[in-house]
């Protein structure tokens, strides 16, 4: 068995800084999508069904890009980033034109694009880190990866409101995107091509050590039977970790779909106006859609810059957890109980604040989970499966991010409109309440050997 030597911070910053380029395409996608296809004409309870795009597009990807990727081996691109760049270049496509969308059904078809492409370039990411790093360091890196994340994360749902206050207009005529967002959304598609190539050029990986056996063993694999045949022979320990994942992630789409409605209209107080409920012909009739309209607008970067606050948070614990982990071997399991206990508080909290700026506590605290959830499950998960298979296991891995996501999107739009009178801050609750069960959930995940019982071991011996 090949020996892994250790990395320097540069290498693994290297090695996850593409990342960068990922997290400002979800982040926008997160942060501004709603916003999109409610100015396009969507009603908020269909928001979330309009969002399916994402998950399945997710479940369909992942697994295949994640055994192709265990097979794939290039001479001069290796076995992970072919797929980085492909999935770099079409992201970069559907993002510079996601906001250009003249009409609703244009945009949810992007949408379809724009996440099949990011899972491209996102499954093989997670394989790399735990395909180059040993076993001491993989926390480590996972950590590096998440505090990339947040600053993405913070950075890409800043950038509408931050174009706005360089003086250009964040609001525009009915079903037409605003010019703030259609320029974030195209600084968003140059930082992940550049990030997505800094890895690419930075970053070397180490051929199969037998590569015949390689060769070999790739002609008598079969794409299907092999998936299905890993699914039915899944690992315990990934099961438990996987239901822990599922809560975690209803709780987040549950966010991204319906943050934006569910702040404009229950703590700023400034819904999304209907334009069929408005005489756009008479001058009074067009005056008070306008305002309506630049209330929501303003609003709506208003809530993207507070989600901004879950990236930082993220990336502060990140960083704190990089330092620890540089260091000491992490428990991540209580790291991570912890984490999402402390989000869930920060959704509930949502429903409660007096006044917009206590927003900022609530997402602080929804960050920290969401620096854990990016972690903690993935090293927990390189401990427990075959290496061999790590690519096509990280991918099985995210139907446990997918599978919550399409329930979501499915049951949220329809729960909120018969049990919560369609008031969309109770996606905000479920959210919150999403989390704990995932912190409950996490008792019966186990460290494993010699981690849960080296908590507080030196790493470096």
């Amino acid at each position: 068995m090949q020996i892994k030597p250790k990395l320097s911070f540069w290498q693994i910053w290297n090695m996850c800084f593409g990342f960068l380029g990922i997290q400002f395409g979800f982040a926008l996608q997160g942060g501004f999508m709603s916003r999109i296809f409610q100015t396009l004409g969507a009603e908020k309870d269909a928001l979330p069904l309009l969002w399916i795009a994402a998950p399945l597009t997710g479940l369909l990807v992942q697994p295949i890009i994640g055994y192709l990727s265990d097979r794939t081996w290039h001479p001069l691109l290796g076995r992970r980033r072919p797929y980085f760049l492909i999935g770099a270049v079409f992201s970069s496509v559907a993002l510079l034109f996601m906001p250009q969308s003249s009409a609703l059904w244009m945009a949810v078809g992007l949408l379809w694009v724009l996440d099949a492409s990011i899972n491209i370039s996102m499954e093989p990411f997670r394989a790399l880190v735990a395909d180059k790093l040993p076993e001491s360091q993989r926390s480590y890196g996972f950590v590096v990866q998440t505090l990339i994340i947040g600053i993405g994360t913070w950075v890409a749902s800043n950038l509408p409101w931050f174009i706005n206050q360089l003086g250009v207009s964040n609001v525009a005529g009915p079903g037409v995107v605003p010019s703030s967002v259609k320029i974030a959304f195209a600084i968003g598609a140059l930082v992940f091509l550049v990030s997505i190539l800094v890895t690419v050029l930075t970053t070397r990986e180490d051929p199969p050590e037998d590569l015949a056996q390689f060769l070999l063993e790739k002609k008598r694999g079969k794409l299907v039977p092999d998936i299905v045949g890993q699914v039915i022979a899944m690992p315990p320990e990934m099961l438990r970790i996987g239901i822990v994942q599922f809560f975690s992630w209803l709780s987040f789409f549950s966010m991204w779909s319906m943050a934006t409605p569910a702040l404009t209209d229950h703590v700023f107080h400034a819904p999304a106006p209907n334009p069929n409920a408005f005489n756009l012909a008479l001058p009074a009739q067009a005056e008070a859609f306008a305002s309506a309209n630049a209330a929501f607008q303003n609003a709506a970067d208003l809530v993207g810059s507070f989600m901004g606050y879950y990236g930082l948070s993220s990336m502060v614990v990140a960083l704190l957890l990089s330092f620890y982990a540089a260091r000491f071997v992490l428990n991540r399991k209580w790291v991570h109980g912890v984490s999402l206990i402390l989000g869930g508080l920060g959704f509930l909290s949502m429903a409660l604040v007096p006044a917009p700026g206590y927003l900022i506590v609530s997402f602080a605290l929804v960050g920290v989970a969401w620096a854990s959830i990016l972690s903690m499950p993935y090293a927990l998960l390189a401990s427990s499966v075959d290496p061999k298979k790590m690519g096509l296991y990280m991918g099985l891995f995210n139907m446990f991010i997918v599978i919550p996501q399409i329930v979501a999107a499915t049951l949220l739009g329809p729960t909120l409109r018969w049990c919560f009178a369609n008031q969309p801050i109770y996606a905000m609750v479920i959210s919150g309440g999403s989390l704990l069960i995932g912190a409950a959930f996490l008792l019966r995940v186990h460290e494993p050997v010699g981690v849960a019982n080296g908590a507080i071991v030196a790493a470096h011996g």
